[in-house]
This record gives C-alpha cells, sequence and structure tokens, in this order.
C-alpha cells in the first residue's frame, strides 16, 4: 500500500507571468505523476504569492483607469482567481501526464475556502510577501503611492506584504475527501485558501489576507489524515547557518531540534520559518507522521532517504 501524500507547491517555482507557468506545471507534473505510479495517493496544495500580487496589481490599475466602471477587488477574490487559473494548469498537465503513461484517473481543483480568525494578531502584523520582487527603489514608490507595506525578502529583492492568519479549518474537507477517497488527484487550499471568517448564521465572508501555504497545507494534511506532508522549497535541505561559510545541511531534525533552531533565528521568516513550522506541526500531530522538505525535482530521490530533510519524531 502507498502512503497518503499532501504536497506544498511552492507559487514562485509556477513563474510570475503565464508563460512560464505552463513551462513549471510540465516539470511538476511529472514529479507528481511519478508519485503516484508508485502507488501513492497524492494531493496537492499550492502557494500563490507572485499571482495573487500580479492580480490584484492589474485590478489596481483597471479601478484607476475608469474608478466609474471598476470597483476595487478584494484580495480574498484575487487569491479565489489565482485558484483558478493556477488549478487549470495543473489539473490539465497532470491528467496529460498520466494518461501518456497509461493511468486513467480523474483529476480535480477544488475552490477551497479555509477559515481564519478575525482576532489574529496576523492582521495586525503583515509579514506574508506577495508580487514581484521589487529595487528598493520600486518598494519605496509603491509605498509612497499605494500605502503598501514592504520588506526585503531573503536578500533577493523588495516584496509587499500582506497579512497571513494561521488556517483554523477547511470548509470543503468533505468534497476533497470523497474525491480522494475515490481515487482522484486533487489540487486544493490553491494559495494557502481563500481566507474566511464565520459571520451571522451560516455566511462566509472574505478576509484581507493570503494564507501562508505551508500551514494550509498542514491544516489539509491532518485533515486527509495523511501520511506525509511533503514541502517543496528552492533548495534540497534545510540548513542552518545558511549562506554563510559554516552552512550545515540537515538530514533529519526532530521537532524539538527544528523548534529549537527556529526560536534561535536560524530560518527566514517568510521562507524557510514557516515550512518548518508546518513540518514540526504536522510531525507532532500523530504518531507516525513525517514531513519532508525539499526541492521538486529532488522529490523522487528524497522518497527514497536520498535526499531531503525529514521532521519526525
Amino acid at each position: 500500500m502507498g502512503a497518503r501524500i499532501v504536497i506544498a507547491l511552492g507559487g514562485n517555482a509556477l513563474g510570475t507571468n503565464l508563460p512560464e507557468q505552463y513551462k513549471a506545471v510540465k516539470v511538476t507534473a511529472k514529479a507528481i505523476v511519478d508519485l503516484i505510479e508508485q502507488g501513492h495517493e497524492v494531493v496537492i496544495a499550492h502557494g500563490n504569492g507572485p499571482q495573487v500580487g500580479m492580480i490584484q496589481n492589474a485590478m489596481t490599475e483597471l479601478t484607476r483607469s475608469d474608478p466609474k466602471k471598476y470597483i476595487p477587488c478584494p484580495l480574498s477574490v484575487c487569491v479565489a482567481m489565482s485558484q483558478g487559473y493556477i488549478g487549470y494548469d495543473l489539473q490539465n498537465e497532470i491528467r496529460e501526464e498520466l494518461l501518456d503513461r497509461g493511468m486513467d484517473r480523474g483529476v480535480a481543483t477544488v475552490l477551497t475556502q479555509v477559515e481564519v480568525d478575525p482576532a489574529d494578531p496576523a492582521f495586525l502584523n503583515p509579514t506574508k510577501p506577495i508580487g514581484a520582487f521589487m529595487t528598493k527603489e520600486e518598494a519605496e514608490q509603491l509605498v509612497k503611492e499605494r500605502d503598501y507595506q514592504v520588506i526585503e525578502d531573503a536578500g533577493r529583492g523588495y516584496r509587499r506584504v500582506v497579512a497571513s492568519p494561521r488556517p483554523i479549518s477547511i470548509i470543503e474537507i468533505k468534497t476533497i475527501q470523497s474525491l480522494v477517497e475515490n481515487n482522484h488527484v486533487v489540487v486544493a487550499c490553491g494559495g494557502g485558501g481563500i481566507p474566511v471568517f464565520r459571520t451571522e448564521g451560516n455566511h462566509l465572508k472574505g478576509a484581507a489576507a493570503v494564507i501562508d501555504k505551508d500551514f494550509a497545507a498542514e491544516c489539509l494534511a491532518e485533515s486527509l489524515n495523511a501520511d506525509l506532508l511533503i514541502i517543496l522549497t528552492a533548495v534540497e535541505k534545510v540548513a542552518i547557518h545558511f549562506g554563510t561559510p559554516t552552512q550545515e545541511w540537515l538530514s533529519h531534525l526532530s521537532p524539538a531540534e527544528a523548534r529549537r533552531y527556529a526560536e534561535s533565528g536560524e530560518f527566514a521568516p517568510g521562507s524557510m520559518l514557516p515550512k518548518v513550522q508546518a513540518a514540526v506541526k504536522f510531525a507532532e500531530s500523530r504518531s507516525g507522521r513525517k514531513a519532508l522538505i525539499t526541492q521538486l525535482e529532488k522529490a523522487g530521490d528524497a522518497m527514497k532517504g536520498k535526499t531531503g530533510t525529514v521532521i519526525s519524531i
């Protein structure tokens, strides 16, 4: 019997425009279908940092060009748009790769809402980078013109930051569960899910936020009783003293070790830190569960224990 695996795919790995995304998902689909071919159940969550920023910037420019015709587009709606167009490419490429290998299996994207707490302190301290990387001068211009909050992102440039509350529950989890149990490949919680509050009665209201896809994937993995959470990133393994002469790659971490490194500031906020925190949470959620952090291209080798960083008790 194969494992039930939830994969968290970074939004930066999908490119910053449609042509880049189309090329990227072809590579992604092959790596995912490799795991399916080995007998595993696979559910894919993905980020949307560059994409949701692109969408909101485009909507903002439309509003500016003709405010009587176009109204401002809420960030939650921009997240929904990003789920649709990223999911469209992912499900088509995964389906094509499955059929090319003689596997006729349903592939579906579930437009997913994720509940957050309106009192989450994240709303007072935006930390989630979205949109394209900018120079310092470009960032300062956006701060002046649009009152955006920006940060320097892990030495790669400046980016806008928005609130990133923690996920509480996945609204469409029963639908996702049913699809998985009936042997479908599911793309869900795209961009961390559409952030919503529960309000009066049964109403759900969109929140001005972008949920971190690593925490959303962890919530999804727990909710689906998954065996393994794979968090894909730009590096082959987690490292301490990253980018220094004393850099050290780590093959295995206990939750306690990972937490200690995180508390000492070894992992960059908005980059490796949420990945490690999500991995720790999943590893501690039930005996026998483990999380794996690695590159997309190395996922197959990492599953065989040849690379990657495993976090487990």
